[in-house]
């Protein structure tokens, strides 16, 4: 019965805190292919006060710094972002939207995750073309093939505007972003602003993992004075704050079930050190040691939570590979536009993390049945044995 309790405790604890691990990755990687990228570079100051005054903070359109960034090792892609905002117009609706001019040539991999829920995305030859998010589409009134007109201020504070052909509609995991952002191709709203150059650099890496390493060797490269690098997860504040709340919430489920397989175990040991006080006495009597009793019953739960946790381990990864062939269909989170297919992602992390739960917890449950077993006086021992 030990053994099945913490069983089917490690087993909840993989399964939880699997599906979790698996929305940490999913909405880490959606969020860095749906606008962020792994790296921003950008000028000194513009992530705190550019949106005040956008157009002293551009990049140069062409230099050597960008083409280092583009030969720096793990690096997929660079793809610079121009920001804007303004007036859309369609019939007699006007609303404000922000926009983001992209290249499209380089946005097939930076925004994979980026969903075109209507008509297409844009292409190198979409000059008079703008993707318009499915909320903010929704708000204006406008579909696929619609004209709109696009009114913004310059950089020199006139008045500019565009008419444009909506080539598409797009989602993201982000419903608030997608009720306001616009996407053009980036020489049309370089024209449109009468501007050179772009607000950021958005850089593309071929593994998440090497994120922290690349922005280092970037730092030490580029001239501080001129460029400021920036990591996704800087930027990604839902990302951070959901990976807050579910570390709590995971934090809780392993008191839980550690104080369960410290229950069991405890239980189950002063339940034979009851059952065996006549052993433990003429054991006692023959000879051996008070701490040879002492190990013998540590080492009875410490094989009670091994074995229990090497089942549990197993049943949990075999229970994963199933449900997650399956899928979990999930509502939309509080935020996000659409729901999604659930998996579990067991990773080496969280096995080792499950098994040392069930080891320490095993040993601390062991210690006063042990303790109380080695203490037994020999004489109320052996009256047992009548």
């Amino acid at each position: 019965m030990a053994v099945a309790a913490v069983t089917f405790g490690i087993v909840a604890l993989m399964l939880a805190s699997g599906f979790i691990e698996w929305i940490y990755f999913d909405l880490r990687e959606s969020t860095i292919h749906a606008q962020l990228g792994h790296l921003q570079i950008v000028r000194p100051g513009y992530q705190s006060a550019g949106r005040s005054d956008p157009f002293a903070y551009l990049l140069p359109a062409k230099s050597d710094a960008l083409d280092a960034v583009r030969r720096t090792p793990h690096v997929k892609a660079v793809a610079p972002r121009l920001h804007f905002s303004g007036l859309a117009s369609h019939g007699d609706t006007t609303i404000s939207f922000v926009g983001e001019a992209v290249e499209p040539a380089l946005e097939s991999d930076l925004s994979r995750s980026l969903l075109i829920e209507k008509g297409r995305a844009l292409t190198e030859g979409d000059a008079q073309a703008v993707l318009f998010g499915a909320g903010l589409a929704h708000n204006l009134g406008v579909d696929v093939g619609d004209r709109v007109v696009l009114l913004v201020t310059t950089a020199s504070g006139g008045i500019n505007a565009v008419e444009l052909t909506v080539r598409g509609l797009f989602s993201t995991v982000t419903k608030a972003y997608d009720d306001s952002a616009l996407r053009v191709p980036i020489d049309t709203a370089r024209t449109l602003l009468r501007v050179k150059g772009a607000h950021a650099w958005v850089v593309l890496l071929d593994d998440t993992g090497e994120t922290d390493a690349v922005a280092a060797r970037l730092r030490a490269e580029l001239p501080a004075a001129q460029f400021e690098i920036t990591p996704w997860y800087a930027l990604a504040d839902f990302y951070r704050k959901t990976v807050e709340l579910f570390s709590k919430q995971v934090g809780i489920v392993r008191i839980i079930i550690g104080a369960i397989i410290v229950l069991s175990i405890s239980n189950t040991l002063t339940m034979a050190v009851l059952e065996r006080t006549g052993e433990i006495g003429t054991s006692m009597a023959l000879g051996v040691p008070r701490r040879r009793i002492l190990g013998q019953f540590i080492s009875e739960g410490v094989a009670l939570g091994i074995v229990g946790g090497i089942a549990g381990i197993a049943l949990g990864v075999l229970l994963a590979s199933i449900i997650s062939a399956i899928g979990i269909p999930m509502p939309p989170p509080p935020g996000m536009a659409h729901g999604y297919i659930g998996q579990i992602r067991i990773t080496p992390t969280l096995t080792l993390t499950a098994f040392a739960l069930a080891a320490v917890t095993a040993i601390v449950a062991s210690l006063y049945p042990a303790w109380r077993a080695s203490r037994l006086e020999i004489v109320d021992a052996l009256r047992r044995n009548r």
